[in-house]
């Protein structure tokens, strides 16, 4: 039974906002340099996990040379190539498994899953070629392939198999854009397609069938990440040509707006159960890694101590407990960054 008369219930709920308001303003983040493989110079973070496990690519001592690695227990793991000189992991589900693509001996590109550290090749459309950019907790995993006829499709891979996702009409020669770049635990996927008019559109398939999603006023979106929520990110030109990250909730596209000005771009890589968006600013050749939250988009690289001799440049995954990954230079080097909730 509540016994808090009306008014005091008024202002204990205006209090508690505030309180909570305020909490959300002054999030700040410790930073974590992940390190390279070897001794290498450059490493990347690309996706993060429930647990905190991390994914990317990391290069060797000669800097010739990007393996994939499983950062866990503050330790970077490598977890090689295909037999090629480049590979990225571009996402980790909760099991560890982690999906990307290397460069076989040939030097075209392969997607792979692995299982236990060893990555294993999941194939192609009939093209020779794929590559991967997620997969959720129960291995399904999406990405891009080259068909037969040399067109490019999103598809997805599940249980052995890789499915052509089709397109939204894209007329071939046009299609080198068409992937799929997300999927979460449902088996929603979302990507990017052109349509038969030659123009690229973000798209959400499910169950089979492929839906245009809109833009923000402009000509074209493309959708990076979709959250078990179905509410996806991504970037769309507004009616100025302005290109902004975007929050779609029930097909909605929702203008997160710039950390820089009008005239800047900004676009939403990652999105977590909370709708939280992470991604990148540019503006006028620099690179800002940025946070959107509680109606608010904020520059990371004002959330962490001062002093710490980063530049965050881009993020690229968030998991539900806050933590962020990315790239940023530190200390004049590029590295791969960790960026846990204070």
């Amino acid at each position: 039974m509540n016994t808090l008369p009306s008014l005091p219930r008024m202002i204990f709920s205006f209090l508690l906002t505030t309180a909570l308001s305020c909490l959300c303003a002054a999030q700040t983040y410790s930073v974590t340099d992940l390190g390279t493989l070897r001794g290498g110079s450059f490493s990347g973070a690309k996706a993060i996990n429930a647990t905190g496990e991390i994914t990317g690519y990391a290069y060797d001592s000669n800097d010739t040379v990007s393996d994939v690695f499983l950062y866990h227990n503050a330790t970077m793991t490598d977890l090689g190539t295909l037999g090629g000189t480049s590979a990225i992991g571009n996402g980790i589900n909760a099991t560890g498994q982690v999906a990307g693509y290397s460069t076989i001996a040939s030097g075209t590109y392969h997607a792979f899953l692995s299982s236990g550290g060893k990555l294993a090749d999941i194939g192609d459309l009939g093209g020779g070629s794929a590559v991967a950019y997620a997969l959720n907790d129960v291995g399904q995993v999406v990405g891009s392939a080259v068909t037969a006829d040399g067109s490019n499709h999103p598809f997805l891979y599940s249980n052995g198999q890789m499915t052509d996702l089709g397109t939204l009409g894209s007329p071939k020669g046009t299609d080198w854009w068409n992937s799929a770049q997300g999927i979460n635990k449902f088996g929603v996927v979302v990507g990017t397609s052109y349509d038969a008019q030659g123009n690229f559109f973000g798209f959400i398939w499910r169950n089979g069938t492929m839906t245009k999603m809109g833009t923000l006023g402009g000509a074209w979106s493309q959708a990076y990440a979709v959250n078990n929520k179905n509410q996806v990110t991504g970037v769309a030109y507004t009616a100025n040509g302005s290109a902004h990250a975007f929050l779609a909730t029930n097909g909605v596209l929702h203008d997160l707006g710039t950390i820089s000005g009008p005239t800047s771009t900004t676009w939403g890589f990652g999105i977590n159960d909370a709708g939280i968006v992470v991604g990148q600013s540019t503006f006028q050749s620099t690179y800002h890694a940025f946070v959107y939250s509680a109606g608010q988009m904020k520059d990371l690289n004002k959330l962490i101590p001062a002093g710490s001799s980063w530049v965050l440049l881009t993020a690229n995954g968030i998991n539900n407990a806050g933590q962020i990954v990315g790239e940023g230079s530190h200390n004049g080097k590029a590295h791969a960054f960790l960026l846990t909730p204070q």
